[in-house]
């Protein structure tokens, strides 16, 4: 019993530094969420400089994590750790494709393969997001460039058909992601067709020389009209 001390003190050493090195964690982990979510607003506001501004802060945290909890791997894949870099992902991976830029792999990242797919699975509703702002202004080219890579992002995400503790929970994102995408197309698909709606009624007008703002026929029309008075 002579030992106990000297075994509970370093026993309780080593729970000073992982206590340390967890408290550490946990606050480079909320910056770098923050920096993240800072970089998805400013590519959505087109707003480049500041956003390869949040990037490059992001991947500094990114990297801090790694280098601080190199000695303790558990903390390393604890669930707030993992999240933070599943954030990583999600803005580099969004703001890449959303300027049309090839998309950023796992190891250009430096993150695990599941961490890697879940971040991808939420790219899918910021590109929504995206999708819907464009069709604010209309229908176009780029809201279904948009769709296209959403589908081929769920079209990979559904093959990952492995159990939740390998994948952390993908199963779960890829149906929400299927859901998201359903009703993108739907949006699109109406957009779409009011488009199209419009161009029609522009003809019907343009044929009939019909003036849109009173509803009466002008031009050559309006003269045939008189004449049948």
């Amino acid at each position: 019993m002579h030992k106990l001390e000297s075994i509970t003190e370093q026993i309780r050493h080593g729970f000073d530094a992982r206590n340390a090195a967890r408290d550490k964690a946990l606050a480079t982990a909320r910056q770098l969420t923050r920096a993240c979510s800072l970089a998805i607003r400013a590519v959505h506001r087109s707003d480049t400089e500041t956003m390869t501004a949040h990037l490059t802060e992001a991947r500094s945290l990114a990297d801090a994590l790694h280098t601080d909890l190199k000695n303790h791997p558990d903390l390393f894949y604890a669930g707030y750790t993992q999240d933070a870099l599943k954030e990583f992902v999600e803005a580099n991976v969004t703001c890449a494709l959303i300027q049309g830029q090839p998309l950023v792999t796992p190891q250009e990242l430096n993150v695990a393969d599941a961490t890697y797919l879940n971040g991808l699975a939420e790219v899918v509703g910021e590109l929504r997001r995206r999708t819907l702002d464009i069709l604010r202004h209309g229908y176009s080219a780029e809201a279904e460039r948009l769709l296209g890579i959403m589908d081929d992002i769920y079209s990979v995400l559904v093959t990952m058909d492995y159990p939740d503790a390998i994948t952390n929970g993908l199963r779960r994102q890829t149906d929400l992601a299927r859901g998201i995408i359903e009703k993108t197309r739907g949006d699109i698909t109406f957009s779409l067709r009011g488009q199209h709606l419009e161009q029609a009624i522009g003809r019907l007008i343009a044929q009939y020389n019909v003036d849109p703002a009173s509803g009466s026929a002008t031009g050559d029309s309006a003269f045939a009209q008189d004449r049948e008075d």
